[in-house]
């Protein structure tokens, strides 16, 4: 994939192909972020533009790969001999092992390629042995081979490995990001991606850790949820409607089923404070562009009438402070009917 069809971090991409573009790509570089965010997908493509034979110029890019010929299609699927990939084994760790054969094959030159690339996928996962391994190269770095560390913890690194490896620092990703790549790459209908993104926290890999399913019937609840209360103030009313915020979860009573019920709350009222915010937009008439969930936006309005800036903001905290609740063991019953007597 090359840097134009990445989604996000434009920054860090402009820098990437500057670099390239200059010959001036350090031999290390850490790039470090949040999870999920794509970060192992630059990676790739820093390799694709380092030894694409038909690099072009794709503004705002200085070089670019072109994304469709068999170098670039092997490095995308990694198995190009030049683009060496490490990432944890089945007991979450990397060893030795597969950081001493890099570093044995970093002292020849390419096989085909202009430059060899190894992504370390995870690096945080390294042993210190590993690092350590690792860390005699980087010192003394080969000139045809570039080190792409990649890691959500760069802080879990040696500070003498953090030291050789100028950080590009990655972003998370908004909303509309993490729903496009949902449907591009994923899947998706519109729809279930864009309530998968409102509960992501700007990454594709939770929002792909996350069943679409649930994610969509918590929102329909929180959606029914905030109606519901916007058009009565009756107690009574309003715990019927506390119903459907643990209707989701199993109802059984042994740990599991609890657990399962404390989790389909938590999630619920997670959308609820996406919704939340939205209706706080759209009652302030704040750009809508900035909207979590715009494929809501005709639903929302008439709860801004209802749902005005001051009540909106007392609805967030409450949500706020139930999912604090849950976070302390209370019962989710009981978190819920004290929510829906509060918004």
């Amino acid at each position: 994939m090359p840097f134009r069809a990445v989604v996000g971090h434009r920054r860090v991409l402009t820098l990437l192909a500057r670099a390239i573009a200059h010959d001036s790509l350090p031999p290390a570089l850490l790039l470090a972020g949040p999870a999920g965010v794509g970060k192992r997908r630059v990676a790739l493509a820093t390799a694709e533009a380092l030894n694409c034979p038909k690099p072009l110029h794709a503004d705002p890019f200085e070089i670019d790969a072109c994304g469709a010929c068999d170098t670039c299609r092997r490095i995308a699927r990694v198995i190009h001999p030049d683009v060496i990939v490490i990432e944890p084994g089945d007991a979450g760790s990397i060893k030795i092992e597969p950081i001493r054969d890099v570093v044995d094959a970093a002292a020849y030159r390419p096989f085909e390629g202009r430059r060899r690339v190894v992504v370390v996928d995870e690096a945080d996962a390294m042993m210190a042995p590993a690092q350590s391994a690792l860390l005699k190269t980087l010192e003394e770095p080969p000139s045809a081979t570039v080190f792409l560390l990649v890691s959500s913890m760069p802080d879990a690194l040696l500070p003498t490995v953090r030291s050789r490896c100028p950080r590009l620092r990655f972003a998370q990703l908004s909303e509309a990001d993490v729903a496009h790549v949902l449907v591009r790459d994923h899947g998706y209908t519109a729809a279930d991606a864009q309530a998968a993104a409102a509960d992501a926290d700007g990454s594709v890999g939770l929002a792909l850790a996350a069943g679409s399913r649930d994610v969509v019937r918590a929102r329909e609840t929180a959606v029914s949820l905030l109606v519901q209360t916007a058009r009565t103030a009756e107690p009574a009313r309003r715990l019927d409607a506390a119903r459907a915020l643990t209707a989701q979860g199993s109802t059984g009573g042994n740990r599991t089923a609890m657990q399962s019920e404390r989790d389909q709350l938590a999630l619920c009222l997670r959308m609820l404070m996406s919704l939340l915010r939205d209706v706080g937009v759209l009652a302030a008439q704040a750009d809508v562009r900035t909207l979590a969930n715009p494929d809501l936006e005709r639903e929302l309005a008439p709860l801004a009438r209802t749902y005005r800036t001051e009540r909106t903001m007392r609805a967030f905290a409450a949500v706020d402070g139930a999912l604090a609740a849950l976070e302390r063991n209370a019962s989710p019953k009981v978190v819920a009917d004290w929510l829906v007597l509060n918004l």
